[in-house]
């Protein structure tokens, strides 16, 4: 059997070529023909792989991949996101973003062949294979940057909190880290900068 024709989806190109990238050292089993941010894949593709960076967890972008395409779809994402409302949706398996690169080609191979996936692989050995994210080169971690894509889009901090699946306080905490890594205080700040450097809220997350 050849290499599984994947396609990566999401809405930064960042984001699909830094997963591009962990995956370059597994092309004999796993070969990306498509990075996409639209919600069709080739009809080639075998297994579609959609990163929630930037989405939030109810969003309707999955399901237009999930019924656009005839390709099974696995989701990357993290903890606080809701592993049972993405199978509701459709998604053949989801996949922890901690995972290593080895876990993420066995359950790309698993989805293909029709085996069951643990719902998250998570490794912490894998963190530094962890692919780039918009605001990375400024210091910001993954949630972090997410965060500001959410008041760059105009939320309030509880509707951060309810849509990330997190406390209130512990978006105050990332909101706060975050402004003091990109030299802003004020939520206006926050928004221009995020705009200036691509963090910018896709129209279809925002309610």
């Amino acid at each position: 059997m050849g290499a599984v024709r994947v396609a990566l989806f999401n809405d930064y190109e960042i984001a699909v070529r830094g997963l591009a990238a962990l995956l370059t050292d597994h092309a004999d089993e796993v070969e990306v023909v498509e990075l996409a941010t639209s919600c069709r894949a080739a009809e080639s593709v075998d297994v579609i792989l959609f990163d929630t960076f930037g989405r939030l967890p109810h969003d309707q972008k999955l399901r237009d991949v999930i019924s656009a395409n005839h390709a099974r779809v696995i989701v990357y994402t993290w903890d606080t996101h809701p592993v049972d409302a993405f199978a509701a949706d459709g998604a053949a398996a989801c996949i922890h973003k901690g995972a290593t690169a080895e876990q993420l080609v066995d359950a790309i191979l698993a989805v293909h062949e029709g085996r069951a996936v643990r719902p998250h692989l998570h490794d912490a050995s894998g963190a530094d294979e962890m692919p780039a994210w918009p605001g990375q080169e400024h210091g910001l971690s993954p949630r972090e940057a997410e965060i500001l894509i959410y008041v760059a889009a105009g939320l309030s901090n509880r509707e951060i909190a309810d849509r990330a699946y997190l406390s209130i306080n512990t978006v105050k905490t990332y909101i706060r880290t975050a402004y003091a890594k990109i030299g802003v205080n004020r939520r206006s700040q926050a928004v221009v900068w995020s705009l200036e450097h691509g963090l910018q809220p896709n129209k279809r997350s925002t309610p």
